[in-house]
């Protein structure tokens, strides 16, 4: 099982928040920075099973729809790996 640790703890910026998840998703330097670019780079390049989710509650309210974003791109990727009898994919927030 492959597991993916995005810590958002701190994070200050938009920039920095989709700085961190491609890092933390290995995305290429040419990633593009926004939702659609995360769902694109998340349904073609991600082999991950897991995803667990820090620091989201430290963020503040400034981030709500970004994270809600966040959540429903992770929610399409669950969608469709169940779909198409991929993976399963979870991802879970635990701070």
């Amino acid at each position: 099982m492959k597991i993916i640790e995005l810590d958002l703890t701190g994070c200050k910026t938009l920039g920095e928040l989709h700085e961190r998840i491609r890092v933390a998703f290995d995305f290429p330097e040419w990633y593009g920075k926004n939702w659609d670019a995360f769902n694109d780079l998340l349904s073609t390049e991600c082999d991950a099973d897991k995803v667990i989710i820090k620091g989201e509650k430290t963020l503040s309210k400034d981030f709500e729809k970004s994270l809600n974003m966040m959540h429903k791109v992770f929610e399409l990727k669950k969608e469709y790996n169940d779909k198409c009898n991929f993976n399963n994919f979870i991802y879970k927030v635990i701070s």
